[in-house]
């Protein structure tokens, strides 16, 4: 299992916190200085079960400053899918967290603490 955090963002250490607590064997990645490639988010993607623009933090200065909470610029259609993944992968800092990968291959946003369980019964 894997947990990319911004080890300033208090849910990422709440989520640690929570694996310790329970013992899990996990791996931390640091996904702001480890920047996660286009290939790497798209796989996350898939096992998240999600879009890029679901996992995007759109109130974010990047995101304001890249327009994204603009629809007609910054569609939420799968011709524009490539587009996204590509500013998540140059602006990382857009991208929700934590994210654990689970050991089956899934993944969650595990932003709460029955989230970082539900990965944990993975």
């Amino acid at each position: 299992m894997e947990i990319w955090i911004n080890p300033a963002c208090s849910k990422c250490r709440s989520a640690i916190k929570l694996l310790d607590a329970e013992g899990a064997d996990y791996t931390v990645r640091r996904y702001l200085e480890d920047v996660p490639t286009e290939d790497e988010i798209r796989a996350v993607l898939a096992r998240l079960g999600l879009e890029p623009w679901d996992i995007t933090r759109t109130q974010e200065a990047d995101a304001k400053a890249l327009g994204l909470a603009d629809r007609q610029a910054w569609p939420r259609t799968a011709d524009v899918r490539d587009r996204w993944i590509a500013a998540l992968a140059a602006h990382p800092k857009l991208i929700q967290r934590p994210i654990i990968t689970a050991d089956d291959g899934t993944a969650v946003v595990a932003r709460t603490d029955e989230a970082v369980r539900d990965a944990l019964a993975r």
